[in-house]
């Protein structure tokens, strides 16, 4: 049994400008998406191309700029209206206090749906092609976030046995050992995801199928990690035993391979009248 270990969630304190460990690992996703977006202009087969809808490294910029407004804005819209419809409908001002923390996953991947229709219909270009150049450089950044989680203790898992050798004591959460499932949701739905789909968006895909896969992905690794993570404790487990996150996942994972389905049959029947 392990305890969680004690750290300031200040990382720097400037007279009285804290820098926050949780700050500095929204700083790193954004720069793992960076870095990989710019690394991704090399794989596509359109990158190369001339003209107004070529791809290029201030589009990657672009991009970036935009999901972090969806991401940061959609997080937390999408936890206030997910997790806390009625607080938020009654002290509204408080949505905007995000140093109180709330911010929800699937909250910000609708935000940043939006921003990728923007970019797509500002740049003239198909929106499934623009969700197929994100979805591999996305997982970096849940892994990123998932490290500030356990830094600052929240999140905790749900009560692991006792000889679990794993099994962490959190502060505020009693002293039975939990499942540490920020670690859990960092190797599956960050480096797990992140490995598999980065793989799969090498080869030649459908338009459309590898955003299609990461839905499925993200969906099937996130319902997985919530059977080890406490539910909120205003809401606790929902319909059929299950947590909230567990049935936001539910739509995307049958969304995703619809998706997938169907850009593979598009995909085919072009192939073939082609040929």
């Amino acid at each position: 049994m392990l305890n969680h270990p004690h750290i300031n969630p200040v990382a720097l304190q400037i007279g009285p400008m804290a820098i926050h460990w949780y700050g500095l690992t929204y700083l790193a996703a954004f720069g793992l998406f960076m870095a990989l977006a710019i690394r991704r202009l090399h794989h596509l087969p359109y990158a190369g191309l001339e003209g107004p809808t070529a791809w290029r490294r201030v589009d990657v910029e672009d991009i970036l700029f935009l999901g972090v407004l969806g991401v940061v804005l959609g997080g937390r819209l999408g936890y206030c209206l997910f997790y806390k419809p009625m607080y938020y409908l009654s002290h509204p001002l408080d949505i905007v206090a995000v140093w109180q923390g709330g911010m929800s996953f699937h909250g910000g991947m609708l935000g940043v749906v939006v921003a990728m229709l923007w970019f797509a219909r500002t740049r003239e270009r198909p929106f499934w092609q623009v969700a197929d150049f994100v979805a591999p450089c996305v997982p970096t950044g849940l892994a990123a976030g998932r490290v500030g989680n356990f830094i600052n203790g929240e999140l905790p898992g749900r009560l692991s046995d006792p000889d679990l050798p794993w099994g962490m004591v959190f502060r505020g959460a009693g002293e039975l050992p939990r499942h540490p499932s920020q670690a859990y949701q960092f190797l599956l739905e960050g480096l797990l995801l992140f490995a598999l789909l980065w793989l799969y968006a090498r080869k030649p895909r459908a338009t459309g199928q590898v955003a299609a896969a990461f839905l499925v992905g993200y969906g099937v690794l996130r319902f997985t990690a919530e059977f080890f993570r406490e539910p909120d404790a205003h809401l606790g487990l929902l319909a059929l035993g299950m947590s909230m996150g567990q049935w936001l996942c539910v739509p995307m994972v049958i969304g995703g391979a619809t998706l997938w389905w169907w850009f593979g049959g598009r995909g085919a029947s072009a192939t073939a009248d082609r040929a």
